[in-house]
């Protein structure tokens, strides 16, 4: 039996990412610290005869008995309202975590995917996002913590696949949502979300023309499943190019919802990027993958989890 190792998987993509490789008959090993993840993500993992789960910090020495044959490195603090408040935990498992996760690997001769995302890229200069792009990134800005924790995440992942002739995949993941995310999570859509259903004022940043583009858990987890199966080792961008302005999501939020609520503009937050949507060309020709969820269709049944779980999780 094939054993993997997922590590933040009390969080919203892992969580959801045990749920795949337990449904593809691997023995799941979820590892997460429960600093921003929650233990109600993995509830109905409890007790399977598959899944074990440890709880524990990855900037530690990281020790799991016997074979390994997989690592998803997806341990993160991933919204602001997060990383803002733990910056040096934050900057500590995007580097100290990854390297003992690559470290593992090496030992156990494992084959290891890396969660990166969209932020480095930073403020894109470029639209569509490429893979090529280098990124437009301020290292000392607020957001730096984050967007510099996933650059060094991919560089020393490339040193050890170049050095160390490692197994090593890279995803760089856009915009995803659906069930399981936080709602008072402090990303656009749960924020708008949990005003919606309240009936309160939704909070745009700036003037609300910075775009993003949203993809659905089910569609982003079978893109890095065939990532990580797959032999391209360069990083890959994952998510749904139907862009869209803030603005506009969030009157889509609010009609969903049937809600009265009204939307209110503040100041746009530093390093803020202005746009987002990624290029997903050599995800179609590599992986055979693109998104299948339009918008519409994922934020109905997103809505129907946050209907059932408005009680779940607050931020740290």
């Amino acid at each position: 039996m094939k054993k993997v190792l997922i590590t933040g998987s009390a969080g919203f993509l892992a969580s959801h990412l045990c749920d795949r490789f337990l449904s593809e008959g691997f023995h799941v090993v979820g590892m997460d610290n429960l600093v921003t993840g929650t233990m109600q993500n993995m509830e109905h993992m409890m007790g399977h005869p598959k899944f074990d789960f440890y709880h524990y910090d990855v900037t530690k020495f990281v020790h799991v008995p016997g074979n390994l044959d997989y690592i998803l490195h997806f341990a993160s603090p991933a919204s602001p309202i997060d990383y803002l408040k733990i910056p040096i935990q934050t900057l500590k498992v995007g580097s100290l975590g990854t390297h003992n996760l690559l470290g593992l690997a090496l030992s156990k001769k494992a084959r290891i995917l890396i969660a990166s995302t969209s932020e480095v890229y930073g403020d894109p200069l470029e639209h569509p996002q490429t893979e090529e792009y280098w990124g437009n990134v301020n290292p000392v800005g607020p957001r730096g913590v984050y967007d510099e924790a996933k650059r060094f995440q991919e560089a020393m992942t490339m040193a050890y696949h170049n050095y160390h002739g490692l197994e090593t995949r890279i995803v760089r993941i856009f915009n995803t949502y659906g069930s399981r995310m936080r709602l008072q999570d402090g990303r656009a859509l749960p924020t708008f979300f949990t005003q919606s259903l309240q009936g309160e004022d939704i909070s745009v940043f700036g003037d609300g023309s910075q775009t993003r583009s949203f993809c659905y858990v089910d569609d982003l987890v079978d893109g890095i499943y065939k990532l990580l199966m797959s032999d391209y080792h360069m990083p890959i961008n994952l998510g749904n190019p139907d862009e869209i302005s803030i603005k506009d999501f969030a009157q889509e939020i609010i009609d969903l919802c049937g809600s009265s609520s009204k939307l209110v503009f503040g100041d746009l937050p530093e390093n803020d990027p202005l746009q987002r949507r990624p290029d997903i060309s050599k995800a179609k020709e590599i992986l055979g993958w693109e998104p299948k969820v339009d918008r519409a269709e994922g934020l109905r049944k997103t809505l129907d989890y946050f209907k059932n779980h408005q009680d779940i999780g607050s931020p740290v």
